[in-house]
């Protein structure tokens, strides 16, 4: 606590006059943990002010991003005022593989099933609760992966510079009709693989072949 006070205090201060300041708070696991967080936040701003800062209280959200979190969004929701995903520690974490560890890292898949249904479910609990809702990770920066989640009601999703003109160039080439549609099929589907093959097959149909990822050695189009 004493750390995470020193790191807010210096954040409101470098605040001060700008107004521009968000606070999200990662690897959350449990309700207290947040409701403690935003005591902190709040003494934090008591004491600037009494000390003669003008500091106004900013935004504070929450990074889904282990599975302990994900049946919890709609709870953090009606705490916080935004909700943020992070796929990649999500992924794994609920594929139990380390992505960074080359003797299991083919077992980690951004579009298994459950991966993705577990996405569907955070952004569809925290819009009951209105709260706006990003997305950070590889699937966002990827353009089948950007449809989906567009389709899904993510607000924002952040990627790289490097990914930043194919994901809008896929985006504004597909209307949001047809990606509640391509959602529709993937949810049918119940293999990373296959889910794989089936946004290859719809990018090509949207006319955006040249943005699909190259395949893997051991997969194949089929015929």
């Amino acid at each position: 606590p004493e750390i995470f006070m020193v790191q807010v205090r210096a954040m409101l201060r470098a605040s001060e006059g700008l107004d521009n300041l968000r606070i999200m708070l990662p690897m959350v696991t449990s309700v207290s943990e947040v409701e403690e967080a935003l005591r902190q936040i709040d003494r934090a701003c008591e004491e600037l002010r009494e000390e003669g800062y003008q500091i106004k209280k900013p935004p504070v959200g929450v990074m889904i991003e282990v599975p302990a979190a994900v049946y919890q969004t709609r709870r953090f929701a009606r705490l916080v005022d935004f909700i943020s995903v992070g796929s990649n520690d999500l992924t794994q974490y609920l594929l139990a593989v380390d992505r960074n560890n080359p003797r299991v890292a083919g077992l980690y898949a951004s579009y298994h099933p459950a991966v993705l249904k577990a996405l569907d479910f955070i952004v569809h609990e925290a819009h009951k609760e209105r709260k706006h809702v990003s997305i950070c990770g590889e699937i966002a920066a990827d353009p089948g992966g950007a449809l989906l989640l567009m389709a899904m009601g993510y607000d924002v999703l952040s990627v790289n510079a490097n990914n930043l003109p194919k994901i809008k160039f896929a985006i504004r080439s597909v209307s949001f009709a047809r990606a509640r549609q391509l959602l529709l099929s993937v949810r049918s589907l119940h293999d990373a693989d296959d889910i794989h093959q089936e946004l290859r097959q719809s990018l090509k149909a949207f006319g955006l072949a040249r943005l699909t990822r190259p395949l893997m050695p051991d997969q194949k189009i089929p015929p």
